[in-house]
Protein backbone atom coordinates (compact mmCIF):
# COMPACT_ATOMS: atom_id res chain seq x y z
CA UNK A 1 0.00 0.00 0.00
CA UNK A 2 0.88 3.18 -0.58
CA UNK A 3 0.56 5.10 2.56
CA UNK A 4 2.02 7.84 4.41
CA UNK A 5 3.62 5.76 7.13
CA UNK A 6 5.16 3.62 4.09
CA UNK A 7 6.81 6.68 2.44
CA UNK A 8 6.85 8.85 5.81
CA UNK A 9 10.00 11.71 4.52
CA UNK A 10 12.71 12.30 6.91
CA UNK A 11 13.03 16.21 6.33
CA UNK A 12 12.03 18.68 8.64
CA UNK A 13 10.24 20.51 5.71
CA UNK A 14 7.01 18.33 5.50
CA UNK A 15 6.29 19.29 9.67
CA UNK A 16 7.06 22.78 8.65
CA UNK A 17 4.74 23.03 5.91
CA UNK A 18 2.18 20.74 7.90
CA UNK A 19 2.47 24.11 10.55
CA UNK A 20 2.16 26.96 8.30
CA UNK A 21 0.40 26.03 5.13
CA UNK A 22 -3.53 25.17 4.89
CA UNK A 23 -3.82 25.78 1.67
CA UNK A 24 -5.06 23.72 -1.06
CA UNK A 25 -3.24 22.48 -4.28
CA UNK A 26 -5.30 22.48 -7.38
CA UNK A 27 -3.77 19.55 -9.44
CA UNK A 28 -4.65 18.39 -12.79
CA UNK A 29 -3.84 15.00 -13.94
CA UNK A 30 -4.36 12.71 -16.95
CA UNK A 31 -6.50 9.79 -16.65
CA UNK A 32 -4.03 7.25 -15.62
CA UNK A 33 -3.17 8.64 -12.83
CA UNK A 34 -7.17 9.08 -11.61
CA UNK A 35 -7.17 6.04 -9.50
CA UNK A 36 -4.25 6.73 -7.86
CA UNK A 37 -4.37 9.94 -6.76
CA UNK A 38 -6.67 9.70 -3.80
CA UNK A 39 -4.13 7.43 -2.32
CA UNK A 40 -1.39 10.23 -3.25
CA UNK A 41 -3.45 12.95 -1.57
CA UNK A 42 -4.47 11.28 1.50
CA UNK A 43 -0.40 10.65 2.09
CA UNK A 44 0.47 13.92 0.71
CA UNK A 45 -1.83 15.37 3.51
CA UNK A 46 -1.10 13.47 6.38
CA UNK A 47 2.71 14.32 5.68
CA UNK A 48 1.99 18.52 4.87
CA UNK A 49 -1.28 19.08 5.83
CA UNK A 50 -1.91 20.31 2.46
CA UNK A 51 -4.97 19.27 0.51
CA UNK A 52 -5.15 18.07 -2.73
CA UNK A 53 -7.53 19.29 -5.48
CA UNK A 54 -7.70 16.86 -8.10
CA UNK A 55 -8.81 17.31 -11.52
CA UNK A 56 -8.75 13.96 -13.98
CA UNK A 57 -9.43 13.44 -17.40
CA UNK A 58 -8.22 12.64 -20.62
CA UNK A 59 -4.65 14.46 -22.14
CA UNK A 60 -6.14 16.88 -24.58
CA UNK A 61 -9.22 17.51 -22.85
CA UNK A 62 -7.53 18.98 -19.85
CA UNK A 63 -4.82 20.71 -21.57
CA UNK A 64 -7.43 22.37 -23.60
CA UNK A 65 -9.27 23.68 -19.93
CA UNK A 66 -6.12 24.83 -19.21
CA UNK A 67 -5.56 26.60 -22.23
CA UNK A 68 -8.80 28.03 -21.67
CA UNK A 69 -7.74 29.40 -18.84
CA UNK A 70 -9.29 27.03 -15.96
CA UNK A 71 -7.60 27.40 -12.58
CA UNK A 72 -4.76 24.76 -11.54
CA UNK A 73 -1.37 24.96 -10.02
CA UNK A 74 0.33 21.79 -11.41
CA UNK A 75 -0.55 19.60 -14.25
CA UNK A 76 0.59 15.94 -14.19
CA UNK A 77 0.58 14.52 -17.49
CA UNK A 78 1.29 10.81 -18.78
CA UNK A 79 4.14 11.89 -21.94
CA UNK A 80 6.00 14.87 -23.13
CA UNK A 81 3.74 16.03 -25.72
CA UNK A 82 0.75 17.79 -23.91
CA UNK A 83 2.68 19.23 -20.78
CA UNK A 84 5.36 20.39 -23.51
CA UNK A 85 2.46 22.49 -25.07
CA UNK A 86 1.40 23.64 -22.21
CA UNK A 87 5.24 25.17 -22.31
CA UNK A 88 5.01 26.47 -25.50
CA UNK A 89 1.54 28.68 -24.78
CA UNK A 90 3.31 30.08 -22.48
CA UNK A 91 1.38 28.84 -19.17
CA UNK A 92 4.63 27.34 -17.50
CA UNK A 93 6.56 28.63 -15.14
CA UNK A 94 9.63 26.44 -16.49
CA UNK A 95 11.41 26.19 -20.18
CA UNK A 96 10.59 22.14 -20.32
CA UNK A 97 8.19 20.04 -18.17
CA UNK A 98 10.12 17.79 -15.23
CA UNK A 99 9.66 13.81 -15.72
CA UNK A 100 8.24 12.26 -12.65
CA UNK A 101 7.62 8.60 -12.97
CA UNK A 102 6.81 6.18 -16.16
CA UNK A 103 4.24 4.48 -16.92
CA UNK A 104 3.13 1.03 -17.96
CA UNK A 105 0.81 -1.05 -20.85
CA UNK A 106 -1.10 -3.66 -19.96
CA UNK A 107 -3.43 -6.16 -21.28
CA UNK A 108 -6.63 -6.17 -19.16
CA UNK A 109 -9.75 -9.30 -19.48
CA UNK A 110 -12.54 -10.05 -16.89
CA UNK A 111 -11.32 -12.97 -14.29
CA UNK A 112 -14.64 -14.98 -16.30
CA UNK A 113 -13.06 -14.16 -19.79
CA UNK A 114 -12.77 -17.61 -22.20
CA UNK A 115 -9.30 -15.93 -22.76
CA UNK A 116 -8.53 -16.77 -19.71
CA UNK A 117 -5.71 -17.48 -18.48
CA UNK A 118 -4.19 -14.62 -20.13
CA UNK A 119 -1.35 -13.94 -22.06
CA UNK A 120 0.03 -11.62 -24.78
CA UNK A 121 -0.59 -14.67 -27.25
CA UNK A 122 -4.46 -13.80 -26.80
CA UNK A 123 -4.07 -11.17 -29.30
CA UNK A 124 -4.16 -13.37 -32.12
CA UNK A 125 -6.77 -16.04 -30.84
CA UNK A 126 -9.41 -16.66 -33.09
CA UNK A 127 -12.16 -16.60 -30.71
CA UNK A 128 -10.86 -12.52 -29.64
CA UNK A 129 -13.65 -10.26 -31.60
CA UNK A 130 -13.43 -6.58 -29.86
CA UNK A 131 -10.12 -4.91 -28.52
CA UNK A 132 -10.36 -2.01 -26.74
CA UNK A 133 -8.30 0.80 -27.04
CA UNK A 134 -8.22 4.37 -26.78
CA UNK A 135 -7.34 7.26 -29.21
CA UNK A 136 -4.27 7.90 -30.29
CA UNK A 137 -5.15 11.75 -30.23
CA UNK A 138 -6.64 12.03 -26.90
CA UNK A 139 -4.32 9.93 -24.79
CA UNK A 140 -0.42 8.76 -24.97
CA UNK A 141 -1.94 5.36 -23.39
CA UNK A 142 -4.05 5.11 -26.87
CA UNK A 143 -0.83 5.93 -29.00
CA UNK A 144 1.49 3.26 -26.77
CA UNK A 145 -1.13 0.83 -27.49
CA UNK A 146 -1.11 1.17 -31.40
CA UNK A 147 2.73 1.15 -31.47
CA UNK A 148 2.71 -1.66 -29.49
CA UNK A 149 0.18 -3.10 -31.96
CA UNK A 150 2.61 -2.35 -34.99
CA UNK A 151 5.77 -3.39 -33.31
CA UNK A 152 4.11 -6.94 -32.57
CA UNK A 153 2.90 -6.88 -36.35
CA UNK A 154 -0.96 -7.44 -35.12
CA UNK A 155 -2.18 -4.40 -36.20
CA UNK A 156 -2.93 -5.46 -40.10
CA UNK A 157 -5.27 -8.52 -38.20
CA UNK A 158 -6.76 -6.40 -35.53
CA UNK A 159 -7.38 -3.35 -36.73
CA UNK A 160 -10.99 -4.70 -38.00
CA UNK A 161 -11.74 -5.48 -34.36
CA UNK A 162 -10.31 -2.56 -32.67
CA UNK A 163 -13.13 -0.78 -30.49
CA UNK A 164 -11.47 2.75 -29.95
CA UNK A 165 -12.84 5.04 -27.52
CA UNK A 166 -11.43 8.30 -25.99
CA UNK A 167 -9.99 7.09 -22.65
CA UNK A 168 -8.14 4.08 -21.12
CA UNK A 169 -11.00 4.50 -18.16
CA UNK A 170 -13.56 3.71 -21.35
CA UNK A 171 -11.53 0.80 -22.73
CA UNK A 172 -11.96 -0.76 -19.04
CA UNK A 173 -15.67 0.06 -18.67
CA UNK A 174 -15.85 -1.89 -21.99
CA UNK A 175 -14.25 -4.70 -20.74
CA UNK A 176 -15.81 -5.10 -17.46
CA UNK A 177 -19.28 -4.44 -19.16
CA UNK A 178 -18.07 -7.74 -21.95
CA UNK A 179 -18.58 -4.86 -24.55
CA UNK A 180 -14.76 -5.79 -25.67
CA UNK A 181 -13.06 -8.99 -24.66
CA UNK A 182 -9.17 -7.28 -24.39
CA UNK A 183 -8.62 -3.56 -23.35
CA UNK A 184 -4.89 -2.22 -23.58
CA UNK A 185 -4.86 -0.33 -20.57
CA UNK A 186 -2.15 1.54 -17.83
CA UNK A 187 -0.98 -0.63 -15.27
CA UNK A 188 -2.33 2.20 -12.69
CA UNK A 189 -5.75 1.99 -14.03
CA UNK A 190 -5.30 -1.95 -13.74
CA UNK A 191 -3.84 -2.63 -10.45
CA UNK A 192 -6.81 -0.07 -8.76
CA UNK A 193 -8.76 -1.86 -6.29
CA UNK A 194 -12.13 -1.98 -8.43
CA UNK A 195 -10.39 -3.45 -11.26
CA UNK A 196 -8.21 -5.77 -9.40
CA UNK A 197 -11.62 -7.30 -8.21
CA UNK A 198 -13.15 -7.16 -11.97
CA UNK A 199 -10.27 -8.45 -14.04
CA UNK A 200 -6.33 -9.71 -14.76
CA UNK A 201 -4.02 -8.15 -16.76
CA UNK A 202 0.14 -8.98 -18.09
CA UNK A 203 2.12 -6.30 -19.30
CA UNK A 204 3.30 -5.12 -22.28
CA UNK A 205 6.98 -5.50 -22.93
CA UNK A 206 8.26 -2.60 -22.80
CA UNK A 207 10.53 -2.98 -25.85
CA UNK A 208 6.96 -3.20 -27.95
CA UNK A 209 6.40 0.89 -27.43
CA UNK A 210 8.23 3.93 -26.67
CA UNK A 211 9.06 4.74 -22.89
CA UNK A 212 6.38 6.08 -21.15
CA UNK A 213 7.86 8.28 -19.30
CA UNK A 214 5.55 11.26 -17.82
CA UNK A 215 6.14 14.88 -17.17
CA UNK A 216 4.95 17.48 -15.21
CA UNK A 217 4.12 21.36 -15.49
CA UNK A 218 4.42 23.89 -12.88
CA UNK A 219 1.41 26.45 -13.94
CA UNK A 220 3.09 29.93 -13.78
CA UNK A 221 -0.64 31.49 -13.06
CA UNK A 222 -1.30 29.45 -10.18
CA UNK A 223 0.71 28.71 -6.31
CA UNK A 224 3.78 28.00 -8.11
CA UNK A 225 5.51 27.66 -5.05
CA UNK A 226 2.88 25.29 -3.52
CA UNK A 227 3.33 23.25 -6.76
CA UNK A 228 6.83 22.81 -6.47
CA UNK A 229 7.11 21.66 -3.33
CA UNK A 230 4.28 18.98 -4.00
CA UNK A 231 6.65 18.24 -7.30
CA UNK A 232 9.82 18.25 -4.99
CA UNK A 233 8.06 15.32 -2.33
CA UNK A 234 6.81 13.50 -5.49
CA UNK A 235 10.34 13.02 -6.64
CA UNK A 236 12.24 11.91 -3.68
CA UNK A 237 13.58 8.99 -2.88
CA UNK A 238 11.06 8.26 -0.50
CA UNK A 239 8.20 8.32 -2.26
CA UNK A 240 9.85 7.37 -5.91
CA UNK A 241 11.16 4.04 -4.38
CA UNK A 242 7.14 3.44 -3.51
CA UNK A 243 5.63 4.16 -6.77
CA UNK A 244 5.19 0.44 -8.05
CA UNK A 245 3.05 0.13 -5.29
CA UNK A 246 0.67 2.41 -7.35
CA UNK A 247 1.59 1.33 -11.21
CA UNK A 248 4.24 3.55 -12.01
CA UNK A 249 8.10 3.37 -12.26
CA UNK A 250 10.27 5.66 -10.17
CA UNK A 251 12.14 8.25 -13.25
CA UNK A 252 15.60 8.62 -11.02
Amino acid sequence: MFAAVAIASSSATATVEAQTSSKILRVTVTSDLGPIMPVIAQTYERQTGVKLAVTAGTASDQVARLERGEKSDLFLGADFTFPEKLVADGLADAKAPVPYAKGTLVLFARKDSPLQPLNLERLSDPRLQKLGVADTLHTPFGRSAAAALARLKLMPSLEPKLAVVEDIPQVAELVESGGVQLGLISLTLAMSAHYRQVGSYVLVPASQYPEMKEYAVVLGSGDRAAAHRFLDWLLSSDVQTKLPNIGLDPVR
